[in-house]
């Protein structure tokens, strides 16, 4: 058995102030986001152009399932990939995950029949689902206590910025007037791959976490790294603050434990925990998938909105999203966890079923709905980033990558429920019911409202302090159950 070990690592860590560093390793990190908000929107625009005779004559069904096939393929990712992140360390799977993601769409781009597409779609989709748990693990391992909220709600928030860029490219490059009508969709399943690469080469000279290091016995590794953290910030003219010595912690390396292991810890140790992450996890998702892959819907068959000029409403949608995050994520480190969580879902449900009623009366045209919906995504788009920041720092480090996933999973699972739920009350073109409709929105609202009393009860105040002291490592000596 390993001995025990003393390790200044994680206040070394934590103490540090803001650097360039920091924001070169979030940027190589977080483009993750980019791409699959940038995915998404890119496969819901192309799906009308698959039905062309002249692309690869795909049934509406068929185009649905390729949409369904990804997000298996990320769910996939997401487990197998988080497993091996906990086990083989972050760089190693945020190195893997992208590069199967560059390779797989860059595929699908040449695909000459729907089952060669469906094929690299899936392994698509299984890059991006490993890219969250790895990349999240890697960023809050990294990121000093002090900036871990805003800078996780940030990354999660530019899914958003992928969805605009998706959007605009789209227009372009769907355009017949601009391109021929199968080589336009193409060139838009290119868009990632390029973006990706650029990002892949940076990403190989990223440091492994140290507090990975440590738990898998590699103490000199951590040690040495976290060294080399300290000189980039201090190369960048920022002062070192000094250490406290108090902070330093005993630890028995443990290396991955086992899936029995796991759900002790889930299931056990920490249950309160584990029902607040799936709560805000599944009614988020339940609301973005409801709300975003029938967005187009509402606007054809309620306000005769064009797909074509559909696509300037969901600029303005994604804007609101993008900008949720940005603004809001601060105050997740100064208010504090409880307080942020449980108001943005809240009062995004409340909105949302404010708005819903006014549909349903008449009351609102493409354009107010759009403005409408901007202001409660705003709001909602922090709390579903809020989701992934608690399932990500408040389970402890030898399981953390697995615990994402697994919370992901669950997530996507219940909110693949959304659009055919949605779908369904939207109902015909020719027979509109507004009401049936707001039947939903009411439903989806009250998922965020309880989800926000939920995190009202159990959150834990977990702003500006150290991930070892919200959820203790297995490998950590005396550890305590909070």
């Amino acid at each position: 058995m390993d001995a025990v070990a003393r390790s200044l690592v994680p206040a070394r860590l934590d103490r540090l102030p803001w650097s360039r560093f920091h924001t070169r390793f979030v940027a190589a990190l977080g483009v993750a986001w980019v791409l699959d908000g940038m995915e998404i929107t890119i496969a819901g625009a192309i799906g009308s152009v698959l039905q062309d005779s002249r692309t690869l004559g795909l049934s509406p069904v068929e185009v649905g399932f390729t949409a369904t096939v990804y997000l298996i393929g990320e769910v996939a990712g997401a487990l197998v990939f988080g497993r091996l992140s906990d086990r083989f360390g972050r760089r190693r799977l945020f190195v893997l995950t992208l590069g199967l993601y560059l390779v797989a769409n860059g595929i699908t781009a040449f695909s000459p029949n729907l089952a060669f597409l469906l094929v690299f779609r899936f392994f698509a989709g299984a890059g991006i689902g490993g890219e969250y748990s790895a990349i999240h693990s890697a960023i809050d391992e990294l990121i000093p206590s002090h900036y871990r909220g805003r800078v996780d709600l940030a990354v999660s928030g530019t899914y958003w910025l992928g969805a605009m860029i998706g959007t605009a490219s789209t227009y372009v490059l769907l355009n017949p007037a601009v391109l021929p009508v199968n080589v336009g969709w193409r060139l838009g399943l290119l868009i990632g791959p390029l973006l990706g690469a650029a990002i892949w080469v940076l990403r190989r000279h990223l440091p492994e976490s140290p507090r990975w290091l440590l738990m898998h016995g590699r103490q000199e590794e951590a040690e040495r790294t976290t060294a080399g953290v300290e000189a980039a910030v201090e190369r960048g003219g920022r002062p070192l603050p000094p250490v406290d010595e108090s902070k330093a912690m005993e630890f028995r390396p443990h290396g991955a434990p086992s899936y029995r292991e796991i759900a002790r810890v889930l299931l056990m140790e920490y249950p309160r925990r584990t029902f607040l992450g799936a709560t805000l996890m599944i009614s988020q998702s339940f609301l973005y998938n409801a709300i975003f892959f029938t967005y187009v819907l509402v606007l054809s068959n309620f306000y005769g909105i064009t797909p074509h000029d559909a696509s300037k409403y969901l600029f303005a949608f994604a804007a609101g999203n993008l900008a949720g995050p940005l603004v809001l994520g601060r105050l997740f480190d100064t208010l504090g966890r409880r307080v942020m969580i449980s108001s943005t879902y809240i009062v995004s449900g409340v909105l949302l079923a404010a708005t819903g009623w006014l549909f349903k009366e008449g009351l609102l045209t493409a354009a107010t709905q759009t403005l409408l919906w901007s202001v409660i995504f705003f709001i909602a788009s922090a709390a579903a980033s809020s989701g992934y920041l608690t399932v990500s720092e408040l389970f402890p480090l030898e399981i953390r990558a697995l615990a994402i996933a697994m919370f992901f999973a669950v997530a996507q699972t219940f909110g693949a429920l959304g659009p055919t739920i949605f779908g369904a009350l939207i109902g015909d073109r020719t027979h509109p019911d507004p009401a049936r409709l707001f039947y939903g929105y009411l439903f989806a609202a009250a998922m965020m409202v309880f989800a926000g009393l939920v995190a009202l009860v159990l959150a834990v105040d977990a702003e500006r302090r150290p991930l070892e002291d919200l959820a203790p490592p297995l490998s950590a000596q005396r550890r305590l159950t909070r």
